[in-house]
């Protein structure tokens, strides 16, 4: 069974649609102990990184201690900056810190006068495939993206996309991955990801 967090930042309907569709038994934990039998967790999210404010310390110390029984964790959009150490859209709110480096807004880095949010298809370049949950993903996918904030390109990053400046769009440190865009509407791409992530979860 995969935990599918929902901390109220974001609609979960058409992530739950797009797991079943894969094949996914997935439920929506009530309580950070309700992680105990989950086979995998999946923390989605849309908006400003704040939101993340509700997964407080029960929360982080029951995915951390999943985690560390290696069970798999996927962030999705906001859920993969969360991942990260912290964002510059909220200096005082720690990230997971599973993954290294600070999120930042888009055009801070050069790229500027692009269009922020960033909101619609653009293309994966791939880095990574062995091993992570890109497996079976065409180089140069369409994927489908909604944000203002990105993920710095580390040592982590699976996928790298532009919108005037890289950014990383995938990551995965063994089992632990995040994807800056949204899955559950980038067609066949987004299935097969999701797909990759239930069949590493077992």
């Amino acid at each position: 069974m995969i935990a599918l967090v929902d901390y109220k930042a974001g609609n979960l309907t058409s992530v739950k649609k797009a797991l079943t569709t894969v094949g996914a038994d997935i439920f929506v934990p009530n309580a950070p102990d309700d992680l105990a039998g989950a086979t995998g967790i999946i923390v989605p999210g849309v908006g400003h990184f704040g939101a993340t404010r509700a997964l407080d310390a029960p929360w982080i110390e029951a995915i951390l201690g999943r985690v560390g029984e290696g069970r798999p964790l996927l962030g999705i959009c906001l859920g993969m900056q969360w991942l990260f150490e912290g964002s510059e859209e909220a200096p005082d709110l720690r990230g997971l810190g599973l993954l290294s480096g600070q999120c930042f807004r888009l055009g801070t880095n050069g790229g500027r006068g692009v269009k922020v949010p960033h909101v619609g298809w653009n293309s994966l370049a791939i880095q990574r495939v062995e091993g992570t949950i890109l497996e079976g993903v065409e180089p140069g996918a369409q994927v489908y993206f909604t944000h203002s904030y990105v993920a710095p390109i580390t040592g982590d990053a699976a996928a790298v996309t532009e919108h005037g400046e890289p950014f990383a769009s995938v990551v995965q440190r063994g089992y632990v991955a995040g994807v800056q865009f949204h899955p559950e509407k980038s067609g066949d791409a987004g299935l097969r990801i999701l797909r990759n992530f239930v069949e590493l979860a077992g």
